[in-house]
């Protein structure tokens, strides 16, 4: 194995032909399975280890491996930092084939164990056996678990012990649950037979010390959720609200569901830097609050403001990056396509009383046309913080039109932030690149790009 590619997948070259392979370390040599043979390239997974790389350490996690959630616990935290500068590096020059200035050095997770503010687990009546245990009589898969899906298998879930990802009380909230609702006889959920009580559980925990959970249930049962409810406030008086949600549909989003609160104010405050955001149960929010802020830090320096400008803040979600630099703005316009977070994007600009942020809901081509523009005036400042798909072709034809001076993208997804940057480089210059690490022990990362325009 000579280094890592793109989606964490190790790279290694037979007799000329470049294989990408999973489960395995720079370093690694190993035995390959493939699944997928073309000419000049292969994929395939390491059945068989025969020497192990001198940078591996032994992961901290007992569900390691199975999980999927922590692809690189297995690596030093300095070295995952190296790989994943390399990736923006390589993603940026060979995807993008743009000219970029030397890459700045990337920005890391000060704390690398329990910095999501936000988890969210599944209850199910069947459990994921480990391939040790498939074979025993005595072992069944028909048991009453909570945790995460296994990689790659929709109905049946691996039950967790400890997760490393959020602090307390999650775990012992999650087994207090768990336990419960085996001792009272309630239905675990069956994906497979979407059938059963017990479904999702959310937590989310701000820095503010704001805990809010969020109970999903597929079916409504009263007195068995009051009971449950009343049992989970007395055991857990950390948790500053508690609602609960009922489901009954086939999939688990909560985007056209009903979240009700059982006691407290329904939401949380988070504090990103000065500022002040309202999360719900069905809001977006950056889930590291700590990295949250250096991403958006980069953002605000890489936007050059003087106090004059207009920022068109596309993609904006709940407003959080057009907030967070609008002390250092003279107009922001903020446009999402889901009206909910629109709602909480100009609460949360209630909150901080910030009366020169105007948020629109609708598809950015189609709310960016003329009238719109000369209402509200051209942009000198365009921030994107696109999904990983990246933006739409006729958004980035859009964005040229708009002629700002100076352009901000956010991406979670290097490999399409590349091929976006392409079709910028017609009027746009890269100008600086930061990588920030919003999530240790994964392949992901997050890259700033400030561009400026040629003219």
């Amino acid at each position: 194995m000579e280094d890592y590619a793109a989606e964490g997948k190790c790279l290694a070259h037979v007799n000329g032909k470049v294989v990408f392979i999973e489960n395995a370390v720079p370093g690694d040599i190993v035995d390959v399975k493939l699944f997928k043979n073309k000419k000049d390239w292969a994929e395939g997974f390491a059945i068989h280890h025969h020497q192990l790389a001198a940078q591996r350490v032994n992961p901290f996690c007992s569900h390691f491996g199975v999980c999927g959630g922590c692809q690189w616990q297995m690596i030093p935290y300095e070295n995952q930092l190296i790989y994943k500068h390399k990736q923006v590096q390589d993603q940026l020059t060979r995807i993008g084939k743009i000219t970029i200035p030397e890459i700045l050095p990337i920005i890391g997770g000060t704390h690398t164990k329990f910095y999501r503010n936000k988890m969210e687990y599944t209850f199910s009546n069947k459990r994921f056996l480990l391939p040790e245990e498939l074979h025993h009589e005595a072992i069944s898969a028909s048991e009453n678990v909570a945790g995460f899906h296994a990689k790659g298998i929709f109905d049946k879930i691996i039950d967790i012990d400890t997760c490393y990802l959020q602090g307390e009380p999650t775990n012992e909230l999650r087994k207090f649950i768990k336990k419960w609702s085996i001792d009272n006889n309630c239905s675990f959920y069956d994906i497979k037979l979407q059938q059963g009580w017990l479904r999702n559980l959310q937590v989310r925990i701000a820095t503010t010390g704001e805990i809010m959970v969020n109970l999903i249930l597929g079916y409504e049962e009263e007195e068995k959720r009051e009971l449950l409810l009343e049992e989970v406030k007395n055991h857990f008086p950390a948790i500053t609200t508690l609602l609960f949600t009922i489901n009954p549909k086939r999939n688990d989003s909560l985007n056209d569901l009903y979240p009700q609160v059982y006691f407290g104010k329904g939401f949380i405050i988070e504090k990103l830097g000065d500022f002040s955001f309202k999360i719900g149960p069905k809001s977006f929010f950056q889930t590291n609050t700590g990295q949250a802020e250096r991403l958006y830090q980069v953002t605000k320096e890489f936007a050059d403001l003087t106090g004059n400008e207009t920022i068109y803040d596309l993609y904006c979600g709940t407003g959080s990056i057009g907030i967070f630099v609008s002390n250092l703005a003279k107009k922001i316009i903020g446009i999402e396509l889901i009206e909910e977070a629109i709602k909480d994007a100009k609460e949360n600009a209630a909150l901080n009383h910030i009366r020169q942020a105007h948020f629109f809901c609708g598809d950015v081509i189609e709310v960016c046309n003329d009238a719109f523009l000369s209402q509200h005036g051209y942009p000198d400042v365009v921030i994107t913080d696109p999904p990983r798909a990246g933006m739409h072709e006729k958004l980035t034809k859009k964005i040229l039109e708009m002629n700002a001076k100076t352009l901000v993208y956010v991406s979670c997804n290097p490999a399409t932030q590349a091929r976006d940057l392409n079709v910028l480089n017609e009027k746009y210059v890269v100008t600086k690149v930061q990588p920030v690490d919003m999530f240790p022990h994964t392949h992901h990362i997050e890259n700033v790009v400030q561009l400026k325009s040629r003219n």
